[in-house]
């Protein structure tokens, strides 16, 4: 009687136990969740995914330990299919779709105390942005109605769109305060600059390079210098920067060419940047600074309608241009050794005369589409290449990659030491190597990941935007998945080769 008694005793006291610690959880869950709560925001966020949860600090001055992807519903994009969204919080960063979601109510801005990211937007001139596009305001009128579609002029076409980062992050951060645009609440606009995580500088560096960097008969600087020194003297009256030094400052320069001649004078700011290529290492480099990919230029393939590897019959695809300057030497080397080789496309080409169309069409019929160092370490083909499902082979040994610390780029990407790839023979053996079984799993995986290098307005979660902002946001973490993913580039294909060896004995 006393055994039983006992064990009843100690059941209760489970159940008890077990009872208080959901009532708490519950609690804490309904108080963060609710806007009108006197919770203070410091309070921590619960978390919560399939398998376990995770607590984080809302203090915006605190480093962030975990990587999230923010996912909420979203309307039918202007350049992609709707799908359904869900503010996806993985605390694993795995990427994958197993966590419990949260939803944006579709008539309400995000509320700032829920953002993974707050961003103070500083009131340039339309100069320095939108009026680059040839758009007029009323007098007094810095931005576009974004709520208005034909308000935003669209970003010129040609070479000119694969730099436009600047622009769809201006108009990412202009729809959070919308209410009836509804995308993922990862970085919300607000009105104080205290309130803020990081403090944007809305200038089209980018597009000022590409249309204004010539100087007119009747002028003494072009204005893109002139745009550049008004920047400057701007930053440096304004208290936000004297605080900081610059430091929580948010600059797009994506062109290699962008804020040349002012780059020093504003080097300690968080420059959003195609590659190292072209700066010094005190000026950018991975400790402060983001990598953001290229807008691709060729249409995206629907995954359903993706070529697999028997219905791909070119082995290895190139078109572009050849003779470049600097790292890009290794271009004609490759010319010249693969342009007579069985099942190789490998040839000049340019954005003219359907250029464009061509490559999309070639990508999409090959099995391996070669990134080759040009005048910098990076292109926008590699991002054709993903946007095609044609599995990349990276030849670039000083190559920096988007969002290197959350992606594996090891798991569809070949990547090759230029001083192997101009072996005779060396380049041809390893792709021919790689089996049907191993090519598709690299091309399912692209298809898989492939959102991430989309830019597009309203954004979309997972897209280029918002995982931009999200890379951001984890500048304030540590280095240390990034380096484990940037030792795998060769690792896979030195296995393979051994394996290759193997198979020969």
């Amino acid at each position: 009687m006393t055994e039983k008694n006992t064990l009843s005793s100690r059941f209760f006291s489970c159940l008890v136990a077990i009872s208080m610690s959901l009532l708490i959880l519950s609690s804490l869950f309904l108080f963060r969740f609710n806007n009108n709560s006197s919770i203070p925001t410091s309070v921590l966020k619960i978390l919560v995914n399939s398998t376990s949860l995770c607590f984080e600090s809302n203090d915006h001055r605190k480093p962030i330990e975990h990587h999230f992807h923010s996912y909420v519903t979203s309307p039918i994009s202007t350049h992609q299919p709707s799908r359904t969204q869900v503010n996806e919080i993985d605390c694993e960063n795995s990427y994958s779709s197993k966590s419990v979601s949260l939803k944006q109510d579709k008539t309400d801005a995000c509320d700032p105390n829920s953002a993974l990211l707050r961003v103070y937007m500083y009131d340039l001139p339309p100069e320095f942005h939108f009026g680059l596009l040839g758009w007029r305001g009323s007098p007094n009128q810095r931005w576009p109605n974004v709520s208005d579609p034909s308000q935003i002029l669209p970003y010129p076409g040609g070479l000119n769109l694969q730099h436009s980062i600047e622009y769809w992050l201006t108009l990412d951060l202009l729809s959070s305060n919308t209410p009836n645009i509804v995308r993922p609440c990862s970085a919300i606009r607000v009105q104080n600059s205290s309130q803020a995580d990081v403090i944007f500088v809305p200038f089209f560096s980018s597009l000022s390079y590409n249309r204004h960097s010539k100087i007119n008969r009747k002028e003494r600087v072009s204005i893109n210098r002139f745009l550049q020194d008004k920047l400057v003297d701007f930053l440096k009256g304004r208290r936000e920067w004297r605080q900081s030094g610059g430091k929580d400052h948010l600059i797009v320069a994506h062109h290699p060419n962008s804020m040349l001649a002012v780059r020093r004078k504003l080097g300690l700011a968080m420059f959003v940047l195609a590659d190292f290529g072209r700066y010094p290492v005190e000026i950018a480099n991975l400790e402060k600074d983001v990598i953001a990919p290229y807008k691709h230029m060729v249409k995206t393939v629907a995954a359903r309608n993706s070529s697999t590897f028997e219905e791909r019959p070119v082995l290895v695809y190139f078109q572009g241009a050849i003779y470049r300057k600097d790292g890009g030497a290794i271009r004609q080397e490759l010319y010249y050794l693969l342009k007579d080789k069985k099942d190789v496309h490998f040839t000049f080409g340019t954005v003219q005369a359907n250029g464009i169309k061509q490559a999309g069409r070639g990508m999409a019929s090959s099995k391996f589409c070669l990134n080759i160092a040009g005048d910098t370490p990076s292109s926008n083909r590699l991002f054709d290449a993903i946007s095609s499902h044609c599995v990349p082979v990276i030849i670039s040994d000083d190559i920096e990659l988007p969002f290197e610390d959350v992606l594996d780029y090891s798991e569809f990407c070949i990547f090759v030491r230029s001083s192997d790839a101009v072996k005779e023979g060396y380049l041809l053996n390893l792709l021919r190597g790689i089996g049907q079984e191993r090519w598709t799993k690299m091309w399912e995986r692209i298809k898989e990941i492939g959102h991430h290098f989309e830019y597009q307005h309203p954004s979309l979660p997972g897209d280029a935007v918002n995982m931009i902002w999200e890379a951001v946001s984890r500048k304030r973490s540590s280095l240390i998945r990034y380096n484990v993913h940037r030792k795998n580039r060769y690792r896979r294909s030195q296995l393979l080769l051994k394996d290759q060896s193997s198979l020969i004995l």
